[in-house]
């Protein structure tokens, strides 16, 4: 801007027509006309120097002539800081191993004035050495959006797209999906190593939740329906640790790469399958194209050396589970798919996975299997609940229950009565009114103690002491009528009649 004031003041335009043709204020112009007329190149005495070189050389900063006594200090020490700062370190360990008294900002300040900034950023910059597979070694995967779309209802839906890349001949996969779920990326999955015609001995992935249900730097928990899908195909998981893309850099790239291939489709939307037939057109014309850093093409190089290098498939196909996760009622159960499922009671509150099969539903508490259960087929029924899972009580109410069992032998109205008050303790079970009833066949006929309880669950009283009162009020006893037991009628086991014991007392 002072070259062009300076030309048009030269040229013989006025003061106000250079400010309004320039755009520039007048006090700037005033400043740059005096410093011209100082330098005579108004007058024609100087000609202009040449481009770029300045009209007027930069004025000499006082300050800077000016050393403080920090300063003089720091020169002492300059190469010492300059071999700390190539070796990596901060600037602030630097200042706290110096034996220089000197200030924070003085020590900032002197590695801006002699420009020792740039040496330390650069020494820190993080190096990645490059990564070599051999061939059959790795198949990287990654996740990304592809674009937003429009259904035919006019719902706006997020279209993704999952990229598969073999290590070695860097042949490109890629498949476009609604979700990210679990079924939906093993499926993705499965589909490519049907692709691949064999299983690399590795997969590798950063960590989404289909494949870590927790990242870590060391050790990822391993979702268990990814591990029992590379269980099912014999290869082995590596999922990355956190925030470092640059270990799978292959598949990164790949993704805007597939944006770029996506962009020559028509703006109209046909559907999925229709996305997936023009992408895998264009895949397949990228597979054939030489690859900048192999230098060969990769479907060349992958049908050559790294096919034979693959592990050969499974011969049963994997079936894909389905995956859930929640957390465990109080009542001990998990629901999946409206379904209710037992666990032991020292789960309750916590979260668990829920993989399920067309057969078998299996529980998972961070990363370990806590127990199986058949699934629930059955419309009309609810719950699978394992004995050992039961509450006392419960195991009681169960049609095999030892109670239940003794009072179905004497009729199903003592039966009744029993269940009464296992369902009345409320957890609480009172074995000693129980007993009471089932005892009364050692004085009592079944057909009289089963009307009994029928007249006591008529008048909605479960209790011992109304059972026995409607067998005094029904007429003597067993003893009282002289009444042998007949056979049908089972008793239990080393009981006699108590005429025998009179005799042996006698």
């Amino acid at each position: 801007m002072e070259r062009k004031i300076v030309e048009s003041l030269i040229s013989g335009r006025g003061f106000n027509a250079t400010c309004k043709n320039l755009h520039v204020g007048k006090n700037r112009v005033s400043h740059i006309q005096e410093k011209a007329r100082e330098y005579g190149y108004l007058n024609g005495k100087v000609p202009l120097p040449p481009y770029p070189e300045a009209l007027f050389p930069d004025t000499v900063d006082g300050r800077s002539l000016k050393s403080s006594s920090a300063d003089s200090q720091l020169k002492e020490h300059k190469e010492w800081i300059i071999e700390r700062l190539e070796a990596g370190w901060q600037p602030v360990t630097i200042l706290e191993e110096l034996a220089v008294n000197a200030g924070r900002s003085s020590f900032y300040r002197f590695l801006h004035r002699h420009n020792l900034v740039d040496i330390g950023e650069n020494a820190r910059r993080k190096i990645i050495p490059e990564i070599i597979h051999v061939p059959g070694e790795a198949l990287l995967v990654d996740w990304g959006k592809l674009m937003d779309v429009l259904d035919p209802t006019g719902k706006k839906r997020t279209l993704w797209v999952f990229v598969g890349v073999m290590g070695f001949s860097r042949y490109l996969l890629v498949r476009l999906l609604w979700t990210n779920d679990v079924p939906a990326a093993l499926g993705a999955l499965e589909d490519m190593l049907n692709e691949l015609g064999g299983v690399p001995h590795r997969i590798t992935s950063d960590n989404p939740k289909c494949f870590a249900l927790k990242a870590d730097k060391y050790e990822p928990l391993l979702n268990p329906a990814y591990e029992r899908f590379a269980s099912h195909y014999g290869t082995q998981i590596e999922c990355l640790p956190p925030r470092t893309p640059e270990l799978k850099g292959k598949v990164e790239r790949m993704i805007p790469f597939v944006r770029r291939l996506y962009q020559s489709h028509s703006k109209d939307w046909y559907g999925i399958e229709e996305s997936q037939e023009f992408i895998n057109k264009k895949i397949a014309i990228a597979n054939e194209r030489i690859h900048g850093t192999t230098r060969k093409k990769p479907i060349g190089l992958f049908l050559d050396e790294e096919t034979e290098a693959l592990k050969p498939l499974p011969a049963l196909a994997y079936e894909v589970e389905q995956f859930h996760e929640g957390k465990v009622r109080q009542d001990g159960h998990v629901r999946f798919q409206n379904k209710y499922y037992s666990v032991e009671e020292k789960y309750i509150g916590k979260k668990v996975v829920v993989i399920g099969s067309s057969k078998q539903i299996s529980l998972y508490h961070q990363g370990k299997l806590i127990e199986l259960h058949e699934r629930i087929t059955a419309p009309y029924k609810s719950k699978s609940t394992k004995p050992c899972h039961m509450k006392p009580w419960e195991r009681e109410l169960e049609n095999d229950s030892y109670y239940r069992e003794r009072a179905a032998k004497i009729g199903p109205y003592v039966e009744e009565v029993i269940v009464n008050l296992l369902i009345k303790g409320n957890g609480f079970i009172d074995t000693r009114k129980i007993w009471g009833i089932l005892s009364l066949d050692k004085k009592y006929p079944f057909k009289r103690i089963n009307e009994a309880c029928k007249k006591a669950i008529s008048i909605n009283s479960y209790s011992y002491r109304t059972v026995l009162g409607m067998l005094e009020l029904g007429g003597e006893s067993l003893e009282q009528q002289g009444w042998e037991r007949k056979k049908t009628d089972v008793s239990p086991k080393f009981v006699r009649s108590i005429k025998e014991y009179q005799q042996l007392l006698n």
